[in-house]
């Protein structure tokens, strides 16, 4: 059986703390939080602290902080077991503990109350040695289904790629919103759009599954649009319009 020990109170943390507590093939034994007020509702399920030192003996330790973070809360791990941050973007050298380390990311969205559905998330795996990325792909096999092996260059490419396909787009979507709000429309009138599109690219590449006026250049639609919007929303459409039309030339 593998123990775990998490360390982190965060969006990450919470999601693989409610996970991890019930499974019997896995034994989550510790949670770890600077701010202990952030972890008290779990002390009568798993054994809490805010005191680093007093980390318990596991196999796994996985810090799930900020990225700024990462290098300092693994300095202060003095135990043998394998430690493994889940930062998309972070390398396994910032890992600043002196034995064991590798990578346990998860390619997914996390919000405290919204539930996710494991099976789905991919879980970006990275360790030193062979023995160590086993154990990883045990662990993430026990809560999941998804797994890939994405070293740390790969990883931080991922990241941005992983950026521009969520991050971004929900940004659109606000932009959608707002000028839904303004003229009394609402938003939920493109939700079925917005699924076609998702599901669309699982079948088709994404440049084939692009439409829409900048996609056929109709230089008349493109210009109604840019009256109907602000100044910053018109930087936004143009660029994004501009890079449609010039496709592969990115």
């Amino acid at each position: 059986m593998i123990k775990v020990v998490i360390l982190g109170a965060g969006n990450v943390a919470s999601h693989l703390i409610d996970i991890l507590l019930p499974k019997t093939d896995t034994q989550l034994i510790q949670v770890y939080a600077r701010d202990i007020t952030k972890i008290t509702h779990l002390k009568n399920h798993v054994s809490i602290t805010n005191n680093i030192e007093l980390l318990k003996e596991a196999d796994i330790y996985i810090i799930a902080v900020s990225d700024n973070a990462i290098g300092t809360i693994s300095s202060k791990i003095k135990t043998k077991g394998l430690v493994v941050h889940t930062s998309g973007s972070v390398s396994i050298n910032s890992l600043n503990n002196s034995g064991r380390k590798g990578i346990f990311y998860l390619l997914q969205s996390f919000s405290k109350d919204k539930k996710v559905d494991f099976d789905t998330i991919p879980f970006c795996l990275e360790a030193e040695n062979k023995d160590d990325l086993k154990t990883l792909e045990t662990l993430a096999l026990s809560i999941g289904k998804k797994i890939y092996f994405i070293n740390s260059e790969q990883r931080k490419h991922l990241h941005v790629a992983a950026v521009f396909v969520n991050n971004f787009v929900n940004h659109l979507y606000t932009i959608g919103n707002d000028i839904c709000s303004k003229y009394d429309v609402p938003f939920e009138v493109l939700y079925p759009l917005i699924k076609e599109t998702a599901l669309k690219i699982q079948s088709l590449s994404p440049e084939d599954a692009q439409t829409g006026p900048a996609k056929r250049n109709d230089t008349k639609t493109i210009k109604n649009h840019l009256d109907l919007l602000t100044n910053k929303q018109q930087e936004i459409y143009t660029i994004l319009t501009e890079s449609i039309i010039n496709g592969k030339k990115l």
